[in-house]
């Protein structure tokens, strides 16, 4: 029983479900900085659930579609590349992977219905959007380079949606701190795909990795380095020109080592130093790591914030 259900925690890529969780708590977080009075617990789980499920269901189906189109069986699998390898090696059928994505899909798409229900059109649209992302994403947005983009404006709409379920409203702050969680998303997407190259290639992907690959090394490396500098920059006017909360940014300003690592050590990579898998692994592995305490130094730096505006 226990190794069933590890070989299903595995391929919904359970570790992986951090981003959205950490995505939900900075909009909830912030919904609790501005409304404390109004904060919903009930809502809050139910958000929880339904964000969760949803992320489930695009992992379930776009292990599915890699199988089915070969993708995995030619990949050269790492703990944050070259898919789940749960159907390569069959541990579970495709069509048990397929069924369970459709599964989350309903059940998460029934919470969101619950949500339009009660708060209305904006939830409705964003719902909306998030059903064609998952029914396109593995099939047809990865193939045209837009995998990193959905992802990234899926952040901004989780912290939007979560803030909006308790608020009803939608406010600058949970915006930009929806671009930076989406941000974030998008810069762990891109470097974990980047080993992927060859074998999306060969099978008709076309990733903003592939198409990337195209230009020269110092380019790519200004990309990755131009991710680094927005996320710090909208964290920067998020604290000091919107919320108006300087302390907070102090940090962020705490991880500055670790992005500057993860930059040197990609330059170093991106340079044609060391290309070899383990040294790129270990980019990979600080990059999700950044991603993960990043994300959670907003929350702590929003929950600062609501308790300087209460002593003020």
């Amino acid at each position: 029983m226990y190794g069933k259900l590890e070989v299903w925690l595995r391929v919904i890529r359970f570790k992986f479900l951090a981003a959205s969780a950490i995505a939900v708590t900075n909009g909830l977080a912030l919904s609790y900085c501005y409304q404390p009075n109004n904060f919903n617990i009930f809502y809050a789980i139910l958000t929880y659930i339904g964000i969760f499920c949803l992320h489930s269901s695009v992992d379930l189906f776009n292990d599915y579609w890699d199988f089915k189109r070969g993708i995995d069986l030619i990949t050269k699998k790492t703990k944050f590349s070259g898919g789940t390898g749960v159907l390569p090696e069959g541990l579970l059928k495709p069509t048990e992977v397929y069924r369970a994505g459709i599964i989350f899909l309903i059940l998460g798409l029934s919470i969101g219905s619950l949500f339009v229900f009660v708060k209305g059109y904006v939830i409705a649209i964003i719902l909306g959007f998030a059903t064609l992302s998952i029914a396109l994403y593995s099939n047809k947005l990865v193939n045209i380079g837009l995998g990193e983009l959905f992802v990234g404006i899926k952040g901004v709409l989780i912290v939007i949606g979560s803030f909006y379920v308790q608020t009803s409203t939608i406010i600058l702050e949970s915006i930009i701190v929806g671009g930076i969680i989406g941000l974030l998303s998008s810069l762990v997407l891109y470097i974990n795909s980047i080993p992927d190259i060859e074998a999306d290639q060969e099978k008709g992907r076309k990733t903003l990795a592939i198409i990337l690959n195209t230009h020269s090394q110092s380019k790519i490396f200004t990309f990755v380095l131009g991710l680094f500098v927005i996320i710090y920059f909208l964290t920067f006017i998020f604290y000091y020109f919107v919320a108006d909360n300087n302390y907070s940014f102090i940090i962020n300003l705490i991880l500055l080592p670790l992005a500057i690592f993860i930059i040197y050590k990609f330059y170093i990579y991106t340079s044609g130093y060391k290309k070899d898998e383990s040294f790129y692994e270990k980019i990979m592995e600080k990059t999700v790591l950044f991603s993960r305490l990043y994300g959670f130094s907003i929350v702590l730096g929003i929950l600062i914030m609501c308790i300087y505006n209460y002593k003020k």
